[in-house]
């Protein structure tokens, strides 16, 4: 793949965690290389509030962050996207839409810290680790040589990765 921007989208079904969090790190740590999208395909309409408090504490951008259908993406016009990821287990075992351009596609789930019940400390602590979780798979991601590999072995890399510390347990095609 030549040396230039790549589009990369995260999906989840709620759009409303995750997938948000992965928009906002790839935005930061990967600006200049990647433009970064997040989609659900049953988005909860609000980014979760802790999404949006742990993003301002980690100096992550959140400005702009919605909860939005993955149909935005799929229509004439959407940005043609380069890698498709699934974050949540529930969005990697849907049937996806037919993405333009035939992105890159990989299962990097991790637990929903949505759905974590307890104090607001013990639901910080859960997007505290799906953000670390999701950083380092973001981190290994972008350091990956894009413009030096073949596409076998990208995809190789791409499941490994989502394979890392804190891999959900599906095992299922991406996207």
């Amino acid at each position: 793949m030549p040396d230039r921007n790549y589009n990369v989208l995260f999906l989840c079904t709620g759009n409303s965690a995750r997938s948000v969090l992965a928009e906002s790190i790839l935005r930061k740590d990967g600006a200049g290389r990647f433009r970064s999208f997040s989609a659900g395909s049953a988005p909860k309409g609000a980014v979760h509030p802790l999404a949006i408090e742990l993003l301002g504490r980690m100096d992550y951008p959140a400005e702009a962050l919605r909860s939005k259908s993955w149909s935005e993406f799929a229509v004439a016009g959407a940005p043609v996207m380069d890698f498709v990821f699934t974050v949540c287990d529930n969005a990697a075992g849907e049937a996806c839409p037919i993405w333009p351009g035939q992105p890159m596609t990989a299962h990097w789930g991790i637990e929903d810290p949505a759905a974590v019940e307890g104090s607001e400390l013990q639901q910080l602590a859960a997007f505290t680790t799906a953000f670390r979780y999701l950083k380092n798979r973001i981190s290994a991601f972008i350091n990956l040589p894009l413009d030096r590999i073949d596409r076998l072995s990208l995809g190789t890399r791409l499941r490994e990765i989502g394979a890392g510390e804190g891999a959900s347990s599906f095992r299922g095609d991406a996207a």
